[in-house]
């Protein structure tokens, strides 16, 4: 009889660890890290090390494989290797990091190699190796995929600084505005670009900061949230327009600066410093392109001399630039790759073709490319970014609807500035066409 009762109490605590331990995996997933997987994923990676560098040759004789044998040289595989010398697992929110010291004469790119054997024998989702000082080599563990479940992460919110989704890390993906100025964001049909900009501007809106929308397909994508733009240029004539009138407006944001003797609108006075501004340009291939006639190619090239400048210029004038299209190559024409030069922040989803992922992201890490073209029709939202470290790293924008999104700035669009440079610029198109 006691028996049975001790069976019965013993399966009932099993189901009710069982019941939190999943109730903490879905909604607590770092606690449910913390408390049994961080433990169990330690006593994998100590336990396997020696046995993984062995198998990847990571481990060395202190002896060198060969000896003398009469007048022959034998050669022959190390007796006793010695497996390098790694640090107790640190745990992070999501995963672990061990800190490795390489013996003389090895390279980080044996430990890139043996990634993936990392990956197997210790049952983790990834492993990133990345070299913070010479002699060590960082292996980063994440034990799941935060890039399934992006609404987890969360970030403070900042003026110009808009939070994206999640990163491969499990921390918040934050596009800042005021540490990178301007950015390129490159992406096929239907992998996420478009939510990413609507991501983007609801983020925004809220904020004390002028939108303008350049959408050369008509309008489609950023007229929905045209009740949050103080302008939106629906075809290339009326981006030249309005373009050709923010670089006006620089002008006269230099000219405040050098009077109040600053570098910067940000070291000018509250109550005479201008509203920053963010150009968002969806689709820069229909700003480039032309149809052979004379006055396509000379809207085309004034197209491209006035995002060059605001790109040059407008940083610190608070003029930014966000620059979105399916290929970016240097087939649109020469001024493209001197926009994307003054382009410092990129976002590359998935593409269709090798050069736009090159284009995108080849200048600043071979290896982000290859990442980029993995990306797979079913990873929608998924994309590589770069950092303000100069690094990168894989990341999902966080899901808004359009009905959602076109709320939000419904709800803000009283904050909406008026530009009266522009405005007038539009009005002037509007009566040379009647």
């Amino acid at each position: 009889m006691n028996g049975s009762i001790a069976l019965a109490l013993g399966l009932a605590v099993l189901a009710w660890v069982l019941v939190v331990g999943d109730r903490l995996r879905r909604h607590r997933p770092a606690w449910h890290w913390y408390l049994t997987g961080y433990p169990a994923t330690t006593c994998r990676v100590l336990f396997t090390w020696r046995k993984v560098a062995l198998l990847n040759d990571l481990s060395v004789s202190r002896r060198p494989p060969r000896g003398l044998l009469g007048d022959l040289v034998v050669k022959g595989d190390p007796l006793r290797p010695v497996a390098p010398r790694i640090s107790f697992p640190r745990a992070t929110r999501l995963g672990l990091t061990v800190v490795v010291r390489l013996h003389a004469g090895q390279t980080p790119a044996t430990y890139l190699r043996a990634a993936d054997a990392f990956v197997h024998a210790w049952k983790v989702h990834a492993v990133r190796v990345t070299s913070p000082e010479r002699g060590l080599v960082l292996l980063t563990a994440t034990a799941t995929d935060p890039l399934l479940r992006p609404g987890l992460a969360t970030a403070p919110a900042a003026l110009l600084s808009a939070f994206i989704g999640a990163l491969e890390s499990g921390g918040a993906w934050v596009m800042d505005l005021r540490l990178i100025p301007h950015w390129l964001i490159a992406g096929a049909t239907r992998s996420g670009k478009s939510t990413l900009l609507a991501r983007l501007i609801t983020q925004l809106a809220p904020q004390p900061v002028a939108l303008i929308g350049i959408d050369c397909k008509g309008g489609m994508e950023l007229g929905l949230f045209a009740n949050r733009l103080s302008a939106l240029a629906t075809c290339r004539r009326e981006a030249v327009a309005v373009l050709g009138a923010l670089v006006v407006d620089m002008q006269d944001r230099m000219n405040e600066c050098r009077a109040a003797v600053a570098r910067s609108i940000w070291e000018l006075p509250d109550h005479l410093r201008p509203v920053p501004v963010v150009v968002i340009v969806d689709e820069i291939a229909e700003l480039y392109l032309s149809d052979g006639t004379r006055e396509s190619r000379a809207e085309a090239e004034q197209c491209s001399v006035l995002l060059l400048r605001l790109a040059q210029l407008g940083a610190a004038l608070g003029l930014h630039l966000v620059v979105a299209g399916q290929r970016v190559g240097s087939d649109l024409g020469p001024g493209v790759t001197a926009l994307r030069a003054q382009l410092g922040g990129r976002i590359c989803h998935r593409v269709n073709d090798p050069g736009t992922a090159e284009m995108t992201l080849g200048d600043l890490n071979k290896d982000a490319v290859t990442v980029a073209q993995s990306i797979t029709a079913h990873e929608r939202g998924v994309a590589v970014c770069t950092g303000p470290d100069g690094g990168w790293s894989r990341g999902r924008s966080h899901l808004t609807p359009i009905e959602e999104a076109m709320a939000i700035t419904q709800r803000h669009s009283g904050l909406t500035p008026d530009l009266p440079a522009i405005r007038r610029a539009l009005a002037a198109l509007e009566g040379d066409d009647k």
